[in-house]
């Protein structure tokens, strides 16, 4: 009878020690976790006010969220696995900004949501059946790539007047995935186009010197992922080339390109926020109708202008949202 008590009270003395644990880890479980599949880093404007945006929602990481952060460095082959790894930790949902992450996360899940940021077209990559109706576990905010590159010409052609002939640089895949886009921008334009197909960074700089050497007035860096970690070097290129470029994104304008204009980061962020506030309280994906992007930004470098010894016109000036001086 003595046996028995005193097995009985370590058991009560158990339980007390464990109910804690016990409980915390219970906790753990219902605490959303939220997956970011980063192609480079994930930091800088998109992040911050994605995270931002959660907390006007009311859910705050290390709170009543958990953020597991996944980072390729640039390293897209490393997204695959790091898919896995979220999948594995049990995540509640991904974010994927960029085409690459989002097949590497729609190739670790079928189930888990995927909230894509920043797709070019999200129905000709296979990724929703379409916008209005998603299917799947898929939703999110897309630009669609050929009107932005069709915009960039445009923009183009009213900062450096008197152009007739424009270098369009991307990948050989990219440059025929806008091939018809951009031959009726050029000829409603006037314009003679030449492409300077890439494969890798290091044919960089022999592109750049093919644009100079052949007569082009500018070039347009086609607005494409795997630049992305390269827009100092496209910049620099550019500029030592004496050709006025555009580029797809605010910061390669603040890294030295001459203009950018694309979708606001800080507005995908905070429409991110919204779908995976939505998802989270119990939304389906493909209930979610994919969002186009609605806030733009055009950034023009003065320095550089100068440096190039070219005038913008006032007009266009007129129209930027950020002037760097």
């Amino acid at each position: 009878m003595r046996v028995k008590t005193g097995v009985l009270i370590v058991v009560l003395g158990l339980s007390v020690l464990l109910a804690p644990l016990v409980a915390e880890a219970q906790l753990e479980r219902q605490i959303p976790r939220i997956g970011a599949l980063c192609p480079t880093v994930c930091s800088g404007p998109l992040y911050e006010t994605f995270l931002r945006g959660l907390q006007e929602l009311g859910y705050v990481d290390g709170q009543n969220i958990v953020m597991e952060w996944r980072a390729a460095e640039g390293r897209y082959g490393r997204l695959a696995e790091l898919a896995s790894e979220l999948v594995q930790r049990g995540v509640d949902l991904i974010v994927a900004p960029s085409q690459p992450a989002i097949r590497a996360a729609k190739q670790a899940t079928t189930t888990i949501p995927i909230v894509m940021v920043d797709v070019g077209d999200p129905v000709r990559a296979g990724f929703v059946s379409s916008l209005a109706r998603p299917g799947g576990n898929i939703t999110g905010v897309t630009v669609l790539a050929i009107e932005l590159t069709q915009k960039l010409l445009e923009l183009l052609t009213a900062a450096v007047p008197g152009m007739t002939r424009v270098a369009v640089l991307g990948t050989p895949a990219a440059l025929q995935y806008h091939g018809s886009a951009l031959e009726n921008a050029v000829r409603s334009l006037r314009l003679e186009l030449q492409p300077l197909p890439v494969q890798v960074p290091a044919e960089f700089g022999r592109a750049f010197d093919t644009a100079r050497s052949e007569g082009a007035g500018a070039v347009l860096v086609l607005p494409l992922h795997t630049f992305a970690a390269h827009q100092r070097q496209l910049a620099e290129l550019a500029l030592e080339s004496r050709l006025p470029a555009i580029f797809w994104q605010k910061s390669c304008a603040e890294l030295g390109g001459l203009i950018a204009y694309g979708a606001s980061l800080s507005y995908m962020g905070q429409r991110v926020a919204a779908l995976t506030g939505k998802i989270l309280r119990g939304a389906r994906p493909d209930d979610l109708p994919v969002e186009r992007a609605m806030q733009f930004e055009l950034v023009i470098n003065l320095q550089t202008a100068q440096a190039l010894g070219l005038t913008i016109p006032p007009l266009v000036l007129f129209q930027a949202d950020e002037v760097i001086r």
